[in-house]
């Protein structure tokens, strides 16, 4: 019982994270919210997965929220919605479109329970919404930091419904791998990409 629970909340953090990833403009709170996404994708791994194994996924997440907050702090300019390269880029549209991501969304959750017997509700809610939430950050912007973590949303996702199917270590590594590869990528473009018009806040 007291795991169902601690399930569903960690549900409602993930949903209050991915939402705040979207409406953020301090690049501080966003690496914030993005560190608290991956401790609730970690309570939700550890359901199929032993503890140590779903540790990697919070200490791996904690890690590349490091880096990009590490390189984040030694630019001299900051990340604002003002250098984003999207139409329109106010939070009431987003706010909108992601309504319009969770009314799918949330249709879509009894289907697969049913195809999916032995996962969770709150494993598919949370894996469809980062899975949506991601992907809808990769369609409104154009800046290296948000599109890393559009890529990390979705990979969370992801990984949430790939731990209920599968145990293996290897791919658990691989997995990890991938995070932390997205992080220096993000963190190369980040230093290589043009001079955003912002200073940080």
């Amino acid at each position: 019982m007291m795991t169902a629970v601690i399930s569903w909340i960690s549900l409602a953090l993930l949903f209050m994270t991915s939402i705040g990833l979207l409406l953020a403009r301090d690049w501080r709170w966003t690496l914030g919210l993005l560190a608290f996404q991956y401790l609730g994708m970690f309570w939700l791994v550890q359901l199929h997965w032993p503890a140590a194994m779903a540790a990697v996924k919070l200490v791996t997440g904690w890690m590349v929220a490091a880096a990009l907050g590490i390189t984040l702090s030694g630019l001299t300019m900051g990340l604002g919605d003002s250098g984003e390269k999207s139409w329109p880029s106010g939070r009431l549209f987003r706010i909108f479109t992601a309504a319009l991501v969770l009314l799918p969304v949330i249709s879509v959750i009894p289907n697969l329970a049913r195809l999916l017997p032995g996962i969770g509700l709150p494993e598919i809610s949370a894996s469809l919404l980062l899975i949506g939430m991601g992907l809808l950050h990769l369609g409104i912007t154009a800046q290296p930091l948000r599109i890393i973590l559009g890529l990390l949303t979705v990979l969370a996702g992801f990984e949430i419904l790939y731990a209920a199917v599968e145990g293996s270590v290897l791919v658990a590594a691989l997995l990890a791998l991938a995070n932390l590869g997205l992080a220096l990528i993000g963190s190369y473009f980040l230093i290589a990409g043009p001079e955003p018009s912002e200073e940080v806040g």
